[in-house]
């Protein structure tokens, strides 16, 4: 083989052009490496934007990483190009990028679709394309579906320690398709959310620190592998979302950090520019190549895995110009804002509901910015949902709470439902709530140990119950009792304990009536979808409301937060006639001690502002939800 001469590069002005404008979300289309054909050759054209470099030089297993062996040619001012026959797909390479100052550093492909595994980081040259994708089908059903009428129950997967081998290693993509996706289905999930997996270096970041934005990390297969995964997700009926990563990156010699001996990534200045928890470097969304680079990222996981979705990791470490875990003001119109991250996010989810209007958006944001979910046209950021992580640290405190002090934070169960229609909210019992080191939810719980799983089913029951969207990280299903270790599989041979069994079996079973009940989802949106019926009892420590689809399609969800049981307790009812449990976190199989209400006749003597009552016997630390089983007279409401 011989080098093919470095005469004739490509003709890229147009895209070169948008992607230094910030505007190029295809730029996965020509930069990188790429199989091509020049005259009667076939090779791989790589091209490199490294604006500030003296020179750049292609090596690899096939040069013996010979430095300067095969040079690259500068075009249109900042970038570089080289045609070559000498490498083939799976071979390694990377750039060595010479400074101005002379110093040259090896250099992992920004545009890299394949790596070596970790602690290994040179790029392999691969070609995404060509997977034999069989989802038409769910692609098509995907595109009729509301994404807000419809439900949606997240199970949160960090896909290396969902289950392992016996000798502690991870499952691979192919090997969690066969396993993984029946498991899902089982449980009444719609989708599952996937922790990162764009390549990373550091086994404890999680992903989150990510030194490949357009490479799935190696540890678990080839990118073809998890298509694979994916396909037989969406054949199975199941959507799956993705954390992607665009906030910052690590300062790994190999990666973007002073990728050409200049702050090309980030920041110059190290204020605002390195992130003072993670020691991390932000982008500085206020270059054009960097902005067409976060932007392809996203654009290149939609079309080349056929997501269903992205959760934008780090929103809030965008918006502002000072650090985020500083005490911040809640809305925007103040000079702490960056104003270029602010518009890089709303030309985000502009072109992603552009190229992909049946793909869901969602930002995990912790400030309370107002407007997450706004449309950008109004100022808005432009997501389809925003993770109340308020919600959250709010039911979980007071869950916490002995049962005896709760009448004094009765907000915190009662105060979300004030904000549940500002934002379209997503309600997260995700993974920052029991990662390694922390403790589980249910250790989190107050009480015995019965008691502990008596507030876990509350605590599922009111994330359940309140309007928004659902998610849960893996594990809880099984009331782990150990933090989240993400070395180790989880604990499944806790199922062959009766309470672990039981509060599976509740989990399974509240998933599949969620997904039953019109009432649970189908407006989450409109106000006109939940009423309060009883919000201030605090001294029994109990709360009830209306979930409404529609004239006679609702439900009345009662909580009983003490271990009292409240017998014969009067409740507000919209409707005469016979009144029943629809669901009980008391049932037996679920743990608890089986006692449970007949049918209730609605009498028409007003309470709580609704025009019937019923007498409802509450059991200790118990959620209930009633529907109408029989009308009587018409209502009058």
């Amino acid at each position: 083989m011989q080098q093919i001469p470095l005469a004739s590069p490509p003709r890229i002005a147009a895209p070169v052009a948008a992607y230094n404008a910030g505007t190029n979300r295809r730029a996965f289309e020509f930069l990188g490496a790429h199989p091509t054909r020049r005259g009667e050759a076939s090779g791989w054209q790589f091209i490199l934007w490294a604006p500030n470099a003296k020179s750049v030089s292609l090596v690899g297993d096939f040069n013996d990483w010979q430095i300067g062996a095969t040079p690259m040619m500068r075009i249109y001012d900042d970038f570089w190009f080289l045609f070559t026959d000498q490498i083939g797909e799976y071979g390694l390479y990377k750039y060595a990028v010479t400074q101005h100052n002379g110093e040259t550093v090896l250099k992992t492909d920004p545009f890299a679709f394949h790596t070596e595994t970790p602690p290994a980081n040179a790029s392999k040259v691969y070609d995404p394309r060509g997977f034999g994708w069989e989802d038409r089908a769910w692609l098509a059903y995907r595109r009729d579906q509301d994404l807000h009428t419809n439900p949606m129950n997240l199970y949160e997967v960090h896909l290396g320690s969902w289950r392992t081998f016996a000798d502690g290693s991870p499952f691979s993509y192919r090997k969690l398709a066969d396993d993984l996706i029946p498991y899902v289905k089982s449980m009444g999930y719609t989708h599952l959310a996937l922790m990162p997996l764009a390549e990373y270096s550091w086994d404890d970041s999680l992903g989150y620190d990510v030194t490949g934005f357009f490479a799935p990390t190696s540890r678990y297969g080839e990118p073809r592998d998890l298509m694979h995964f994916i396909n037989e997700c969406h054949k199975a009926g199941l959507g799956v979302l993705l954390d992607w990563v665009g906030a910052h990156f690590p300062k790994d010699e190999a990666g973007l950090y002073t990728f050409d001996g200049t702050c090309l990534y980030e920041y110059a200045d190290p204020y605002p520019g390195e992130h003072p928890i993670w020691s991390t470097c932000l982008f500085d969304s206020n270059k054009g190549g960097v902005r067409s680079f976060l932007l392809s990222s996203v654009i290149y996981w939609l079309e080349h895995f056929h997501l269903d979705g992205i959760r934008v990791d780090g929103v809030t470490d965008m918006l502002y110009r000072t650090h985020p875990h500083e005490r911040l003001p809640i809305s925007g119109g103040n000079s702490r804002e960056n104003a270029a991250s602010l518009s890089f996010l709303q030309a985000l989810n502009q072109a992603i509901h552009t190229d992909f209007p049946d793909v869901i958006t969602m930002a995990m944001e912790s400030t309370g910015w107002r407007g997450i979910t706004a449309n950008t046209k109004s100022g808005g950021l432009g997501f389809d949902f925003k993770w109340n992580t308020n919600w959250a640290e709010n039911t979980l405190d007071y869950l916490q709470l002995d049962p005896l002090f709760r009448k004094s934070r009765h907000e915190d169960v009662t105060q979300s439902f004030s904000a549940a229609f500002t934002e379209a909210n997503l309600l997260p019992l995700s993974h920052h709530r029991t990662a390694s080191g922390g403790s589980s939810l249910i250790d989190r719980m107050a009480g015995d140990y019965d008691g502990k799983f008596a507030n876990l089913r509350l605590l599922f029951s009111h994330m359940m119950a309140h309007p928004g969207k659902k998610l849960i990280f893996m594990g809880n299903e099984i009331a782990q009792f150990a933090g989240w270790n993400p070395q180790n599989g989880l604990d499944y041979f806790l199922l062959d304990y009766p309470a672990h069994e039981h509060f599976h079996t509740f989990v399974r079973d509240l998933n599949f009536f969620y997904l039953e009940q019109e009432a649970l989802w189908q407006n989450d949106r409109r106000r006109e979808s939940f009423q309060w019926i009883l919000p201030d009892d605090r001294d029994a420590s109990v709360i009830a409301f209306r979930r409404i689809a529609g004239p006679q399609r609702e439900l009345v969800a009662v909580f009983n937060f003490t271990p009292v049981p409240r017998n014969a307790y009067p409740l507000g009812v919209p409707y005469g006639g016979v009144w029943q449990e629809a669901f009980s976190t008391n049932r037996p199989e679920y743990g608890g001690d089986g006692s449970r209400n007949g049918p209730m006749e609605a009498i028409p003597d007003p309470l709580h502002a609704l025009p019937y009552r019923i007498h409802v016997n509450l059991p200790p630390l118990s959620a209930l939800f009633l529907e109408i089983r029989r009308m009587g007279q018409e209502p009058n409401i």
